[in-house]
């Protein structure tokens, strides 16, 4: 097993501090000593090690005493539950896992991927009272709610057990475009290569049974497009070659090909998603688009309903059989508009 991803960013001061956190931390422990570093600093260690740890789900803060004289602080954590509590929330976690898990461990990298992404997009709703455990593992994981937080804990704690390599990356908060939280997702190597996985996104834009891949191993030209600067360093991310929609076959450079699928998916009574690479995704395309897709829904009695999202130009088209009040609506994907 390789040294946890933000343990080894840290100094050697701050790696003995990450080490006694977690020993203290796991036993329960009502205070422990840590070494000696400002109140500041052991925040910064803490949060590292929760999102290398994310079965630390019961922690919440932490404060501490200091004694002049001595070379170590006291670290007083500050847990969700008691220690039975926890002790069995453990146990029924681990099980869950287990669980999950079984039937997917002999199955090759891009299939454990795909599994855990689908078991969140079908399983989890997004928590807009936003409880204390839905910021950990027990949401998703035991009670089937989270927040973005939450969610990449729990993509890590089923990968970690799949022998996946996943970490949880971390983005700044930008309240000047109206970004109020700091926002977290995943990333994946997959055939040493690294790969940004949003779960929390897409459950954001799928719906009624349908599981959408905008935000399924993107490079970082493609993910940056809607997401912020990150606080701690990950891996770059510079292969686009496993974007899903384009290994799906479902990423068209040519207007007609769009017409051409969307005459299939009315056949099958299935709506259409595709990403759009040919160019640009200007207004005009979208019109283009917008025109053709109408024309292949009408040769089959339909009309085309598109739901864009603009950033990564990715299109879900349903066919009504009633012309929509709107032929064409922008998604955002956050987690305001996750599933309810």
């Amino acid at each position: 097993m390789s040294e946890p991803w933000y343990l080894r960013q840290l100094d050697k001061e701050g790696q003995a501090a990450y080490h006694a956190m977690k020993t203290g931390l796991a036993e329960l422990r009502p205070a422990f000593p840590v070494p000696r570093l400002e109140g500041k600093a052991l925040g910064d260690v803490l949060a590292r090690l929760r999102l290398d740890c994310p079965e630390l789900f019961y922690v919440t803060g932490f404060s501490c005493r200091v004694h002049p004289a001595a070379a170590t602080v006291e670290f007083l954590p500050q847990y969700l539950f008691d220690k039975g509590k926890i002790r069995g929330h453990q146990r029924a976690l681990a099980a869950r896992i287990d669980r999950l898990c079984r039937p997917v461990l002999d199955k090759g990298e891009a299939e454990k991927e795909q599994y855990v992404h689908d078991f969140i997009c079908r399983n989890v709703r997004y928590d807009k009272l936003k409880k204390p455990y839905s910021h950990e593992i027990l949401g998703p994981l035991g009670q089937g709610v989270g927040v973005c937080e939450g969610i990449a804990k729990s993509v890590k704690a089923l990968c970690d057990r799949l022998g996946l390599w996943c970490i949880v990356a971390l983005a700044e908060n930008n309240p000047e475009k109206g970004i109020k939280y700091r926002h977290a997702w995943n990333v994946v190597r997959l055939g040493g290569q690294y790969y940004h996985l949003d779960a929390t996104f897409d459950n954001s834009l799928g719906g009624d049974g349908l599981v959408r891949y905008d935000y399924f191993n993107l490079d970082d030209r493609r993910l940056f497009r809607d997401h912020e600067a990150l606080v701690y360093p990950v891996p770059p991310c510079a292969d686009g070659s496993r974007f899903y929609y384009k290994q799906a076959g479902c990423s068209f450079t040519r207007v007609e090909d769009a017409a051409r699928r969307a005459a299939q998916a009315i056949r099958k009574k299935q709506p259409l998603v595709f990403h759009w690479r040919g160019g640009p995704l200007t207004r005009e395309v979208l019109g283009e688009l917008a025109a053709a897709l109408e024309a292949a829904a009408g040769a089959k009695g339909r009309h085309a309903a598109i739901r864009l999202n603009w950033p990564q130009a990715v299109l879900e088209i349903h066919f009504p059989e009633a012309p929509p009040a709107d032929t064409c609506v922008a998604q955002e994907a956050n987690e305001g508009e996750a599933l309810e």
